[in-house]
């Protein structure tokens, strides 16, 4: 099962196609990860934030 995310395009929830683990800048200095794909429906990208853990 695809991580599920919001898409802006689409205005609602959909299930990411292509989707690969990334880190991102947080505040302060520090790292976060996150899910990036594309939206199956309109192939916008889409992001989803993970957890601290």
């Amino acid at each position: 099962m695809g991580t599920i995310a919001y898409c802006v395009k689409c205005k609602k929830k959909q299930e990411m196609k292509d989707e690969k683990e990334i880190t991102m800048k947080g505040k302060g200095g520090t790292t976060r990860k996150a899910v990036t794909g594309v939206c199956p429906v309109c192939g916008t990208k889409m992001f989803k934030i993970l957890g601290k853990k």
